[in-house]
This record gives structure tokens, sequence and C-alpha cells, in this order.
């Protein structure tokens, strides 16, 4: 597949490597190429190891894309998408971010209980097929599932098009997710949004951030 990584923080680091090693072609999406390798040292010497690596910007990033990831961090996600709703449309948008406002004080959930991220961005993005998953984990457990507990734990899905779900949940399975979860429609990344707080106390508790959430059935 050819696929549009959009966003060069660590979700970026993490999967293009790893999409790469797959076999599938990458581009990567940003606001401003020059800016990004003027001023992003940790992307600029990603970019050096992985030539194979297409840097654009996000309007040049989707057209030709199989599939259209969003690692662009969770406040800002939704602002900097809702300008390419036209062409997102019919793109399956594979959402790996979190509501996290790490502004104020211990972060908050926003929004949180009566709407999600997920539902923001397919709201944003009507004819775009959203599908949220890999956020209930650290990024460098997405592509290394088998890291905890020997990979027994369980990655969720949420979205609203049973095809969409399909290509991400075989995208999963072949990063090495065994049990891969379909929650059902959008509605239900307020679900796994909202374990993201669990998953902060749980990370300070235990003193590390290779945790997972296993569904025991």
């Amino acid at each position: 597949m050819r696929i549009a990584l959009l966003g060069t923080g660590g979700v970026c680091h993490v999967l293009a490597p790893a999409l790469l090693d797959l076999g599938h072609e990458v581009v990567v999406g940003t606001r401003s190429p020059r800016t990004t390798l003027d001023t992003n040292t940790a992307y600029a010497e990603l970019a050096a190891r992985l030539p194979a690596l297409e840097l654009r910007t996000f309007a040049e990033a989707v057209p030709g894309a199989d599939l259209v990831v969003n690692a662009i961090d969770g406040p800002s996600c939704v602002a900097a998408l809702t300008p390419l709703a036209e062409v997102l449309a019919g793109h399956v948008v594979m959402d790996v971010s979190s509501p996290m406002d790490w502004t104020v004080p211990d972060a908050v959930l926003d929004p949180v209980n009566t709407d999600s991220l997920g539902e923001r961005l397919q709201r944003a993005l009507p004819r775009a097929r959203v599908v949220k998953t890999l956020n209930t984990v650290a990024a460098r457990a997405m592509t290394a599932p088998e890291a905890i507990g020997d990979g027994d734990h369980t990655v969720f899905l949420s979205g609203d098009d049973d095809a969409a779900k399909a290509v991400v949940g075989d995208l999963l399975r072949a990063l090495g997710w065994r049990d891969v979860l379909d929650l059902g429609g959008i509605r239900t990344s307020r679900a796994t949004e909202m374990m993201l707080r669990m998953w902060i106390d749980a990370v300070t508790a235990l003193g590390t951030s290779m945790i997972g959430f296993k569904i025991v059935r």
C-alpha cells in the first residue's frame, strides 16, 4: 500500500520504519516540509536513516494513498485536517491520536464523555472513513505488541465503515497484533479515548509505559 502518515512526532518515528519494513510505500505529511527539515532535528535524523521516506505537505501527501494515518497531536489534528475534507473524501483515515490536553495541570481529556476526538474527526471529514485504533498503548508498543505480555493484550477498532475497519485490522495483524477487537461505530472511540486516564495512572504506578489492556472472554 501507499500510506500517507500525517505528523512528524514520536508516533511517526515508530510507525514509519515499521511500515517500510512491511513493504509499504510511506509518504510523511507535515505543514511545511522545509521548516520540518530545518527545525525538527529528530525527524531530519529519521529521514537520513530512511531515504525511502517522502516528505510532503499534508495536502500533497494524501492523493494516491491507500491509507491515511492521523498521527498529528490530538489538540491540533481536527483543525489541521478540516481544510483537507475534500482531499480526504473516500480515504480510510486511521486515527491514532489522543484527546489529552497537556497544557493544564495533571492533563485533562477534551473532549470526553459525550463526544470524542474520533467523532470530531469524522464530522470534520464527512466523506472520509475514520477508524480509531492504537490509542490505548504507548507509541513504541504500536508496532511491538509482543513487547507487552508476549503480545497477549487487546487493540481496539472503532469506525462506521466495516470495509475501512477491515483494512486497518489487516494492517494491525501484519504489525503483530493478535487480539483485534471491533467495538462498533466511531461513537465507541469515546470509550477507548477515556481509557487514557487509566493508562496514565497505571503507567505512573508501574513505572513503565509498556503496558496494555486485555479483554478476557
